[in-house]
């Protein structure tokens, strides 16, 4: 009778485990979205002041014909 009950409470804590690492898991992606979030809209900030700088000059390149 003892080895059901110490083969139940291994199988127990091993869920415990994946259990735990789950969340873990789970709080890391929830982590890395909001980054990913962050730098998708630094990023598209940037572009839009590239997009900016860029629109008088290629207005004066079009004019300077060598």
């Amino acid at each position: 009778m003892l080895w059901p009950m110490i083969a139940i409470a291994l199988g127990f804590l091993g869920l415990a485990v994946l259990g735990v690492l789950a969340v873990r898991v789970f709080v890391e992606v929830r982590r890395l979205a909001r980054q990913v979030g962050e730098t998708s809209q630094r990023i598209q900030r940037a572009a839009q002041d590239l997009e900016r700088a860029a629109t008088p000059l290629a207005a004066r390149g079009g004019s300077v014909k060598g």
